[in-house]
């Protein structure tokens, strides 16, 4: 029954710890050495009900030596058992993918030190009180035990029968450190029981043992604090897939490869072009300093769980700018991430930010990483502002946010658009036809009177270059106007212009012949004008 219960629970417990996805021996090992922090307590409490029925059977009646260690050892032997059927568990699944890394019997073997320390201070405290209450008292005593000297941020970690945490699979396992730790648990567990059996037995031999084996603790304990906290990053064969960008990962890690080249291959394409342009994705431990060539971007994948993808392309499209400091400048970041993420537009909680992602959503594919390759550099040190995205100039004073406002002040606009010739109305989005002057024809935008940015973005449609023409590049033909330009003026109002640049002071020939259709058409004879008598 309680080999049936502690391979219950020692399952269970282990597949908690093994790293979602990971195929790789060191999981395994470390897997199993985390299941000790449940069926160790359950250990020390079966152990120590034994005790208790024990003690109360035997009561004060003197032992030898063999009788009194041979009840705790068959208990250690029992829990042996249901640790071996844990190991043959997850060789199954071993034997069904196959495995990365190396295994390591050290690391087994203390797994098993740790179960017999569990049930030696199971056994200790359940002969020394025999109460009925004993083994619930052992079995959370040991669990409360273990737990804060795994979570002690000094050496205190290293006594207890578990892995260092985090752990990571770039760093491997120290087969030095798991015997270290095995000399040291085997040391104390044989102390503690060989202390008990000889204050029960009263016999010196036992008690030279267990100072042996208190020296034996020592070693271990000394060496364990000896090594270095820090261990290096091992050399890693990486796993990779080659289109369409390169992608590389831990060899444990490998069938996560489909889901993160697809997550990253969209962001590689909307950098394209820029600074932060890439070529190959490489998986690197979250504490390496490594300074990666160019056209290699690091990222961190701890499980292949779900959305593991997703959650390392998040992170790395946050770490293409800075932080923003202010609550303006953050809106126009978040703006640009989300569209690198594949993500909705967000709107914002300014005006200004709501009118950039409606003005940015309005381009194409193509001509955000034409504004991406323009403004990477503002973008990456957190220096967009409402210039960057089109006619944000169009709000008027009572929309614009003190934020803006100030902005405008300092930058000398005073809410106008940067690209506006002067005497333009407010309200007038920079770059479009109704902010520049029109010439002779009535065409918009002479260009004497254009701003350098204007005529850069502004040319006339088809000829080369030009934002409507087929050859315009990706950075110049995203400028569109944000507002519709001014109607043309009509038919009428060109002739009168032609007439009077003709230098009639009553205006042309067409006027006056006009002007006789008009009054024939309300039934006045040529040459009268309404309301007065007829001409002699």
């Amino acid at each position: 029954m309680a080999v049936a219960v502690l391979l219950v629970l020692g399952v269970v417990a282990a597949w908690s710890v093994l790293i979602p996805g990971v195929s790789a021996w060191e999981n395994i090992v470390v897997a199993l050495i985390g299941s000790l922090k449940i069926t160790g307590p359950v250990a020390a409490a079966f152990a120590a009900w034994v005790a208790v029925r024990r003690r109360r059977a035997t009561g004060d009646r003197a032992l030898t030596t063999w009788q009194a260690v041979r009840a705790p050892l068959a208990i250690l032997v029992v829990v042996m058992g249901s640790y071996t059927a844990t190991v043959l568990v997850l060789a199954i699944k071993i034997m069904l993918s196959e495995q990365a890394g190396r295994l390591l019997p050290s690391g087994l073997l203390m797994g098993v030190s740790g179960l017999a320390l569990y049930v030696t201070i199971g056994w200790v405290t359940g002969w020394l009180l025999p109460w009925t209450i004993t083994p619930a008292l052992a079995g959370l005593g040991c669990y409360g035990l273990f737990s804060w000297l795994a979570g002690g941020s000094t050496w205190t970690d290293r006594l207890a029968p578990t892995t260092r945490e985090p752990y990571d699979l770039f760093q491997g396992l120290s087969a030095t450190a798991f015997t270290d730790q095995t000399l040291w648990l085997l040391g104390v567990s044989a102390a503690l029981l060989l202390g008990w059996a000889a204050v029960v037995t009263r016999q010196a031999l036992v008690l030279a043992a267990a100072l042996l084996a208190v020296l034996a603790a020592g070693t271990g304990v000394a060496r364990l604090l000896s090594e270095p906290r820090q261990v290096a990053v091992q050399r890693v064969v990486y796993s990779c897939q080659e289109w369409p960008i390169m992608v590389c990962v831990h060899p444990g890690m490998r069938t996560g490869l489909d889901e993160l080249g697809a997550a990253f291959v969209k962001i590689a394409s909307r950098l394209a072009g820029t600074p932060g342009e890439f070529s190959r994705v490489e998986q690197r431990p979250r504490r390496d300093n490594v300074v990666l060539p160019p056209g290699v971007v690091p990222v961190h994948v701890d499980d292949l769980s779900a959305g593991f993808a997703d959650r390392a392309a998040d992170e790395f499209v946050e770490s293409l700018a800075k932080e923003c400091d202010g609550t303006q400048a953050d809106g126009y970041r978040d703006i640009v991430t989300a569209w690198l993420r594949g993500e909705p537009l967000p709107g914002g909680p300014l005006p200004e930010h709501q009118y950039a992602a409606a003005w940015f959503s309005g381009l194409t594919e193509s001509q955000r990483r034409g504004w991406l390759r323009l403004h990477y550099a503002d973008f990456a040190s957190c220096r967009l502002r409402s210039t960057h995205f089109g006619a944000q100039a169009s709000l008027d004073g009572q929309s614009r946010s003190p934020e803006v406002r100030r902005e405008q002040a300092a930058d000398g606009t005073g809410g106008a658009a940067p690209d506006a010739a002067p005497g333009t109305a407010p309200g007038t989005a920079p770059g479009t036809v109704a902010d520049r002057p029109r010439d002779r024809d009535g065409a918009a935008g002479g260009r004497a009177e254009r701003s350098p940015r204007a005529d850069r973005f502004h040319q006339a449609p088809g000829a080369p270059g030009a934002p409507d023409a087929p050859d315009a590049p990706d950075d110049v033909r995203f400028a569109r106007p944000a507002v519709s330009p001014a109607p043309e003026a009509t038919a009428s109002e060109r002739s009168r212009r032609r007439d009077r640049e003709d230098g009639s002071p009553g205006g042309g020939p067409r006027d006056r012949e006009r002007g006789q259709e008009h009054g024939q058409e309300r039934g006045h004879a040529p040459g009268a004008v309404p309301g007065h008598g007829a001409r002699p």
